[in-house]
């Protein structure tokens, strides 16, 4: 089936010593956790949860260290907490990391002053340094992947189980982020009234051990065929294929074809699968890969993830949504607001404005609100650093200020700061569309 989007090996016997060692490595996740996610999705498609999708544009293995993944860890836990109390409603959080390695690219090369070498691709293909030794693909770093995925789970599992998001660590969390005079005081005041809360609780004799601990999943794009194909798993219990490589993958707008290869391999997983639907995707687009992928129609099998642009999204976004919803096909709807607003400075720099994720972001509530369906979640790209990718913000980060800390080996990210800032922003549009329809309810029912 057509490929695209893939490496090319100069050495077809490397490729396969590589890809038959991954086929005999332990699995990176379990069947049973990717049904519990498929579960808990299944409540974001009912209206019932919100889904925070995070983490960086293309992780890297130098990034494999305790506190850069720390720190990714504690902003989308920040965030995670201000949309769960000021929105109301349970958040299930699904890290964009622990293989992230690879991206796919406009064009197969690159040309700068003169010399044209193959384009980076991600870590798990070949480097970011502009010389021919490092972007020569290669595929032992499939294997580095897998290693680095291994370890970033086994570090977010530590700190997800071992105290790291205990409730109580609010204000240690916030300890860290840049001192901002409306971001920290909203969420000290937030996590105040949350410490009063639990320890109401605590007096009242309330067991509060599920404060202690969260669930938290990993994701990533599903781009490497070689690499997905080998860490395809038989599950013991139901005989049924599991992707072990992550809790979900998703199928990127340059790669989902319906007679595409992608497609295919995915089809035949039972993993819950995202799905990436820019401006050009039709309703019927849509329901066709949705066909394809999910012919049993399972519930939280299929997630459809929004990529519009602030400019289009109003536009664009109802008859998608009107056209899959009259289909009877129900779907979590997650708005990506960074891959549809990204520019270049003069000075080359990669940037999207912190204003235009913001009116994507409110774009996608308004057609939701006004189709009456569920906004079911956000995917952004984020680090827990305080770089200077975004514009805008809190800080008002300028053209000027990029230089300072641009960190990105690809698209940027939001610092920290804007990071938490867009989730109280979020958490105000899910608090009122959930008053909105306490009342009346229609779908979603919030009474059921």
């Amino acid at each position: 089936m057509p490929q695209v989007q893939q490496p090319h090996y100069a050495d077809a016997s490397a490729e396969k010593r590589v890809v038959d060692k991954l086929r005999s490595l332990p699995p990176l996740v379990f069947a049973g956790e990717c049904d519990d996610l498929r579960d808990k999705l299944a409540q974001v498609a009912n209206g019932k949860a919100f889904l925070l999708q995070g983490g960086d544009c293309a992780e890297t293995f130098d990034g494999v260290q305790a506190n850069p993944i720390k720190a990714k860890l504690r902003v989308l836990l920040a965030m995670s907490v201000a949309l769960t109390y000021a929105g109301q409603v349970p958040v299930v959080k699904l890290g964009r990391l622990a293989g992230q390695y690879a991206k796919p690219r406009s064009k197969d090369t690159e040309t700068r002053e003169g010399v044209t070498l193959p384009a980076y691709r991600g870590d798990a293909v070949n480097g970011f340094d502009f010389t021919a030794q490092a972007r020569h693909q290669d595929p032992e770093r499939l294997l580095q992947m897998y290693n680095a995925s291994a370890a970033t789970l086994n570090l977010v599992r530590a700190f997800v189980k071992g105290g790291f998001a205990d409730l109580r660590q609010l204000h240690a969390w916030n300890a860290s982020f840049v001192r901002d005079s409306h971001v920290e005081k909203r969420y000290e005041e937030m996590a105040g009234e949350i410490e009063r809360a639990l320890g109401f609780m605590e007096a009242c004799g309330v067991d509060a051990e599920t404060m202690r601990t969260v669930d938290f999943y990993a994701s990533h794009e599903a781009l490497l065929l070689d690499y997905e194909n080998a860490m395809t798993r038989i599950d013991s219990r139901s005989q049924e294929p599991y992707d072990t490589s992550g809790h979900m993958v998703w199928i990127g707008e340059r790669t989902r074809q319906p007679d595409g290869a992608h497609v295919e391999l995915l089809r035949s997983v039972r993993n819950p699968l995202g799905v990436k639907l820019g401006p050009t995707a039709t309703a019927e687009d849509a329901l066709e890969i949705a066909d394809r992928l999910d012919p049993e129609r399972i519930p939280g099998r299929i997630t459809f993830i929004t990529r519009m642009g602030a400019g289009k999204v109003r536009d664009l976004l109802p008859a998608l949504v009107e056209g899959v919803e009259a289909s009877g096909r129900k779907v979590a709807w997650v708005c990506d607001p960074m891959h549809g607003n990204t520019f270049e400075t003069a000075k080359g720099y990669k940037t999207r404005e912190y204003a235009a994720v913001v009116d994507e972001l409110n774009g996608f509530f308004d057609v939701h609100e006004q189709l009456g369906t569920w906004p079911g979640g956000v995917h952004v790209e984020l680090t827990g650093d305080d770089v200077t990718e975004c514009l805008g913000g809190a800080f008002q980060l300028s053209e000027e200020d990029l230089a300072s800390r641009y960190e990105t080996t690809c698209d940027p990210r939001l610092n920290r700061n804007q990071s938490l800032e867009l989730a109280f922003m979020i958490a105000e549009r899910l608090n009122d569309y959930r008053n909105r329809y306490a009342a009346a309810p229609v779908t979603p029912d919030w009474n059921a």
